[in-house]
């Protein structure tokens, strides 16, 4: 069966999905593979379920016309979203970075949606299945498609673009992430700057942070772009950051001026597509991060910032940076380990505790087996897990304090908000 045969098919089903726990009626069903599973197997599954049909690639499951037996199923999932991008014919923003990229999506969606039909990423569903998936989710009715891009590797990013197709495109930052795949700093920026190499192949708009020398750098003499950074002034951030905009002056729900390009750039793409300045102005304000992102939450009497979705050297130093910076007295750092650092894992850990150490912050705690194998400093607490910090929690005398809580994904470190 040919992927255009697939793709008619496609356009008589309700959705697709990939897990048969969330089988929606009249879907169709990609039985995708992993390193523990064989989604073939619960083809049939899917369609005691609901679903109208079954994308396998083994020809053993077949049993009716039901299922539609291809070559690959991802293959076939990857090439079925191009078509139906193609199909579509509406704007496509996409973005990456080491950074922000989640944050900077919501804000974005939540403009544009203010003027528009928006179809965008959810959660950080932002790779080689994501990407398909969030194009197949867009209907006739998506007046303009927002797509987060994750890569912790050479070519992921290019590859992604060739998926997607977008017509406009930015990064948020290049940072010391996934260095175990890029294998450094300069692998990063080579890896994100595939977004810019295909838009412009493409001749396609890249909006660009005029003050980030690097990204400036990267782009060159681009001429289609669109440069934002002098449109907004940050005013503060004690905690949540206040930015002056035309005149007015934008309270938002995020704390960190790390967050102030994010909100930046949100506003250039509002304003690029037209949306009305009072409309962007009560997106951004309406906007509260969750999913343990740069989030405030209060506590049994204490101000917490839980930022425990991921962590990377780079964010991690500016997290502290705009820790120390908060008008606050009694602050408590606790920071979990820093994944997927490869040779540099202990360089990086190392780095961050020598800088954690140096800040104005009353008490520093590090949890995770690298933190722990660093160099220590008297005034800072280590732990060789949260289960280690578990059994010790009650040693501390927590009251009335700001927390800081900020750690790589597998960490969980949200778990700590239980003992608090």
């Amino acid at each position: 069966m040919t992927i255009e045969t697939i793709y008619n098919t496609f356009l008589t089903c309700s959705a697709v999905c990939t897990d048969t726990r969330k089988i929606t009626k009249n879907c169709m069903f990609f039985a995708l593979k992993g390193d523990n599973f064989n989604g073939n197997t619960f083809a049939e599954a899917a369609l005691d379920k609901g679903a109208s049909f079954v994308i396998i690639d083994e020809k053993q499951y077949q049993k009716s016309e039901q299922y539609i037996l291809v070559d690959d199923v991802l293959k076939t999932l990857q090439a079925l979203a191009t078509i139906h991008r193609k199909s579509l014919n509406i704007p496509i923003i996409a973005l990456t970075g080491s950074n922000g990229k989640t944050t900077t999506k919501e804000l974005i969606n939540a403009v544009l949606s203010k003027s528009y039909i928006t179809t965008a990423t959810i959660g950080n569903l932002n790779n080689h299945i994501g990407v398909p998936l969030t194009l197949l989710s867009m209907t006739k009715a998506t007046e303009i498609g927002i797509v987060e891009m994750g890569a912790n590797h050479q070519k992921e990013i290019e590859f992604l673009t060739h998926i997607a197709l977008p017509d406009f495109g930015l990064i948020t930052n290049f940072g010391k992430a996934h260095l175990e795949g890029f294998g450094s700093i300069e692998g990063v920026i080579k890896g994100k700057s595939e977004m810019y190499d295909f838009l412009k192949a493409h001749h396609k708009t890249i909006f660009i942070n005029k003050n980030d020398a690097l990204q400036v750098k990267q782009v060159g003499n681009y001429k289609n772009t669109v440069v934002f950074g002098s449109q907004t002034q940050l005013l503060k951030a004690q905690p949540y950051i206040s930015i002056a905009y035309k005149n007015e002056i934008i309270t938002t729900h995020l704390t960190g001026t790390y967050n102030y390009n994010n909100v930046s750039v949100a506003i250039a793409i509002g304003e690029h597509f037209n949306v009305s300045t009072k409309a962007i102005i009560k997106a951004i304000e309406s906007y509260i991060p969750n999913n343990n992102r740069s989030q405030i939450v209060k506590k049994n009497g204490h101000h917490i910032i839980l930022d425990a979705y991921n962590a990377n050297p780079t964010s991690m130093h500016a997290a502290l940076s705009n820790f120390e910076q908060l008008n606050n007295t009694n602050k408590v750092a606790i920071l979990g380990d820093m994944f997927e650092l490869g040779n540099e894992a202990k360089s990086e850990h190392q780095a961050i505790a020598n800088y954690a150490n140096e800040l104005q912050i009353e008490q520093v705690i590090l949890v995770g087996e690298n933190f722990n194998t660093t160099t220590k400093h008297d005034r800072i607490s280590y732990f060789k897990s949260f289960e280690d910090l578990k059994s010790k929690f009650d040693t501390f005398s927590f009251k009335d304090q700001m927390i800081l809580i900020k750690g790589s994904r597998g960490m969980a470190l949200e778990r700590i908000m239980e003992l608090l």
